[in-house]
């Protein structure tokens, strides 16, 4: 489609040319001032550029008849700028910010012409254009967590709501009420109900998306049980889902002997960590599923999640976008930015070591640990009136214990994956045979339109990240290996898990969509040693995977088994007991409204 052009009259420029082409419009002024700037009509706004992509443009409104600011010029400055009263509308775009480079932010441009059916046709065939922009979302189902971060997540809903609104995007918001409420809802939704929506956003903190997830998947995702190591013992750990519990909520809800999956007292709290225990039926959104097939299942194609950032560290979205914005991510959600992300999937096989096999399923976007992080969420939760410090404070009261576990750890190691450890007997056994300084190999970062992220991974395939390490044999087959010992922490990143407090994440190296986990195993070590390598996280460019006492290791799954009575593991900032626990990677398992951090 290409247009020879109309005239038009361009709040703060003047007289300009549009002409329509096949992916924008494009404008020329017809009378030119070398002395003038092209601004908006609205102060503080952008620069004006001369082209605008239908990809950017989010909105089309047809005004009111008004006022339409003329060019700037400094010359007359004293007089202001000149009014031209004349029939208006307005495309809405997204655009950088002057002041950082990375943030998105609105910009209005504002036309006019004395003839009204003029403006009514640009804005019928501008919003032709617009709509169809493919995987926008037109209906979204919207949770808000009223507490998180000290009450921001109501109000950055109302920043942002006004641009859903003026994109026509239809949005069901919940107000959360309780811990769980979330969880619940989306569990027993139908699949009538869920099609109805393009996705769901969250916002809230890394607890609430993980709430969310959890709620999505716990019925509608079909896979088998992470792979186990030989010897496990669990029979059913390589069978599908099905054969367990699935009474319409989730298989992975509490249940008989599951009852202490969650720590007594956590119920009532409300913040950015929610815990999804709950002994109420939902009532959904008014159609109950509890004995239903469903037909909607994950991963698939058209389904995507949203966050709107308003927790105490907001590590899911910092990592995705590079951003800690709520504006940002909201027009990220409304021109339908896609990307996929791996999710873990994390199945308890005992509470305690004295408890019944009774398998339990869970999910995690950003990360689970044992040991110091979980420890870090069981110590906060005694100090919720001091809202996000209390991480720093629970770390510090942590960090001074200095507990270590007793612990087995076995993992899928691939042909390609880079571990640090040299052969199972010389794991077990505590030897390390990596050199105190060696040099780790050249950091792939994930970003957008990622290589890593978008090629097939095949078993033969070499990684760019490989650390290689003669000590090591290469088998055809992927095998199991063990670590045993005695751990400050076991944790495993799915993604970088940046945060403002670690800038580069706990791996800087982990990628979005490839398939990985990386699996941290912290030794026991003196508590100096460790304090340097916690400090090592806070600054930009560091490495503080390179101490002698730490095992990291590029996995698909891994099985942990502790005889700790009270085995605390952190998922994304969710309480979860549990002393075995089998997790793999599912790669690409869902679709969330990003593009990737740019670096």
């Amino acid at each position: 489609m290409q247009s020879d052009g109309e005239v038009l009259f361009l709040g703060g420029v003047g007289e300009v040319t549009v002409t329509l082409g096949h992916d924008g419009l494009s404008f020329q002024p017809l009378h030119p001032e070398p002395s003038s700037s092209c601004w908006t009509s609205i102060i503080l706004q952008p620069k004006l550029e001369s082209q605008i992509k239908f990809a950017d443009v989010y909105a089309v409104e047809l005004l009111d008849e008004g006022p339409v600011c003329g060019p700037w010029n400094p010359r007359i400055a004293i007089q202001g700028k000149t009014n031209n009263e004349m029939h208006r509308f307005a495309v809405h775009v997204v655009t950088r910010s002057r002041k950082q480079p990375s943030p998105w932010v609105p910009c209005e441009y504002l036309f006019g012409h004395k003839d009204p059916e003029i403006c009514k046709n640009w804005v019928e065939i501008l919003s032709a254009c617009t709509n169809s922009e493919q995987d926008r979302p037109k209906n979204l189902l919207v949770f808000i967590h009223p507490l998180c971060g000290k009450g921001r997540g109501r109000k950055n809903w109302e920043v942002v709501a006004s641009l859903f609104d003026r994109a026509k995007i239809n949005t069901k918001v919940i107000t959360t009420e309780r811990a769980g409420h979330a969880y619940d809802t989306l569990a027993s939704l139908s699949d009538k109900e869920l099609k109805k929506f393009d996705g769901v956003v969250a916002v809230g903190g890394d607890g609430l998306f993980n709430e969310i997830l959890n709620g999505l998947l716990s019925s509608r995702h079909k896979t088998s049980y992470p792979p186990t190591p030989e010897g496990f013992g669990y029979v059913g750990s390589n069978e599908t889902r099905q054969g367990y519990r699935n009474d319409g909520l989730s298989n992975s809800m509490p249940t008989s002997d599951a009852v202490n999956v969650m720590l007594p007292g956590v119920l009532n709290k409300s913040d950015d960590h929610e815990p999804l225990l709950s002994t109420a039926e939902s009532p959904g959104l008014g159609i109950s599923s509890l004995n239903q097939v469903p037909s909607v299942s994950f991963p698939n194609d058209w389904f995507r999640l949203g966050i709107i950032p308003s927790g105490s560290t907001d590590a899911i979205v910092l990592s995705t976008t590079g951003e800690r914005d709520p504006v940002t991510s909201a027009l990220l959600i409304i021109l339908g930015r896609r990307m996929t992300l791996d999710i873990a999937q994390v199945v308890r096989w005992k509470s305690s070591p004295s408890a019944e096999i009774l398998p339990t399923v869970r999910y995690a976007a950003s990360f689970a640990g044992y040991g110091f992080y979980g420890e870090v969420i069981r110590e906060s939760e005694n100090f919720r009136w001091m809202g996000p410090a209390r991480y720093d404070f629970s770390g510090t009261m942590v960090f001074l214990k200095h507990r270590s576990y007793e612990a087995k750890v076995a993992f899928l190691e691939n042909r390609n994956t880079d571990s640090l450890t040299a052969s199972a007997e010389n794991v077990a056994s505590g030897i390390k045979l990596l050199q105190p300084h060696q040099k780790r190999p050249r950091k792939t970062i994930c970003q957008t339109n990622c290589s890593v992220c978008k090629e097939t991974l095949t078993c033969g395939q070499s990684s760019e990240d490989e650390i290689p390490d003669s000590s090591r044999t290469i088998c055809e087959n992927p095998k199991w290996v063990w670590s045993k010992g005695r751990f400050l922490s076991v944790g495993a990143a799915v993604i970088s898990c940046r945060n403002e407090r670690a800038p580069d994440g706990l791996v800087a190296e982990a990628h979005l969509s490839d398939g990985f986990l990386h699996l941290l195993l912290i030794r026991d070590c003196p508590l100096p040693l460790y304090l340097w390598h916690l400090t090592q996280f806070t600054k930009k460019g560091s490495d503080p995977l390179t101490f002698k006492f730490i095992e990291h290791h590029k996995t698909k799954a891994f099985t942990f088994i502790s005889s700790h009575d009270e085995s605390v593991w952190n998922l994304d900032g969710e309480l979860f007991q549990a002393s075995e626990v089998s997790v793999q990677a599912c790669r690409g398992l869902v679709n969330l409204f990003a593009s990737g951090p740019e670096v």
